[in-house]
């Protein structure tokens, strides 16, 4: 069995290659034999060239491809490069499952985000939410680039009979994140930043927005376990209402406050200074909470707690940065 992984260098894509490392010497019921799990970095193929994703993808001929490659960031990250966001995340998406089409590929796994869904839709988000209303401004381009990656999937499925199935993880964190100030997500900035004010001997902690906003946080390790789950399962799972959505939520279920969070963050760190609230910053999404009870029905749950996840992320950035 052949398995390629795109973007195996990022957060997700690293946590999918450790997750099939782990299971593959375990007697899953996945692998029939170890697998031979297919790699390639930026500079051996770049997915925004259409040609050169196809020629490779029909050559490797990979049972199944995990696409984990995208552009990611935090809000300012996507708020100040809406055109390489949409630009990129749709180009990478299209010639990598137009080109598992045209190769005969019939297994693959897309990675979108909770930020597709509306900004202000009924909490927990349902999956039948999607194209419901309008997007948050912030992050518009990628969500909508993501949503064209999940009707490009539907479409190949419902034309030919392809196995494209779409996982919608919620805010992910954990080993290989990005923990840049000016581009990162909340939680590895709050890493950074409790830490670096705890080096200083500082006596607050700066925080983006009013702190009020709820999100939920998924482990990337959880993630990777999902995404190994449900690679497993034929699209006819997700059937609903007679119709194939191959969409399913993936997250653990539960939200907390940024405030919240920053406290969690600072008790893991180490830092007990204030917390100040920087209301010049935008809060995002008041609330993003995913209901995840199709994939809990189907035999998947999250596992690893927040604020065991914390302090791994935290050992993580030390690891690197410290």
């Amino acid at each position: 069995m052949k398995i390629y992984v795109a973007g195996h260098r990022g957060m997700v894509g690293s946590a999918i290659v450790r997750g099939l490392c782990r299971v593959a010497g375990s007697n899953h019921k996945f692998f029939e034999s170890v697998p031979e799990i297919i790699t390639r970095s930026r500079d051996e193929l770049d997915l925004l060239d259409q040609g050169a994703v196809a020629a490779f993808l029909a050559k490797a001929k990979p049972d199944y491809v995990f696409m984990a490659a995208a552009r990611v960031g935090g809000i300012h990250a996507n708020n100040s490069y809406r055109a390489e966001f949409i630009y990129e995340n749709l180009m990478i998406e299209a010639n990598v499952i137009h080109g598992a089409f045209k190769a005969g590929i019939a297994n693959l796994m897309f990675l979108g985000s909770s930020c597709i869904y509306p900004r202000d839709c009924p909490q927990p988000i349902k999956e039948e939410s999607l194209l419901t209303g309008p997007l948050e401004q912030t992050n518009e381009p990628y969500a909508l680039a993501k949503i064209a990656g999940v009707k490009l999937a539907e479409s190949y499925n419902r034309q030919y009979g392809m196995n494209y199935v779409s996982l919608m993880p919620t805010n992910l964190y954990g080993p290989g994140d990005n923990y840049d100030l000016e581009n990162s997500h909340v939680l590895p900035a709050l890493i950074r930043k409790a830490h670096e004010a705890k080096a200083r001997g500082l006596k607050s902690l700066s925080v983006w927005g009013s702190g009020v906003p709820r999100r939920e946080f998924l482990h990337v390790d959880d993630l990777a376990s999902a995404c190994i789950y449900f690679m497993q399962r034929s699209v006819s799972d997700f059937k609903r209402d007679g119709s194939v959505l191959p969409l399913l939520n993936i997250g653990v279920g539960q939200d907390q406050t940024i405030q919240d969070l920053a406290q969690m963050v600072m008790k893991a760190v180490g830092f007990q200074g204030a917390i100040e609230f920087d209301s010049s910053k935008p809060d995002g999404t008041p609330r993003k909470l995913l209901d995840v009870s199709r994939a809990n029905g189907l035999g998947w749950r999250a596992e690893i707690p927040l604020n065991q996840g914390i302090a791994n992320a935290y050992d993580d950035f030390l690891s690197r940065y410290s």
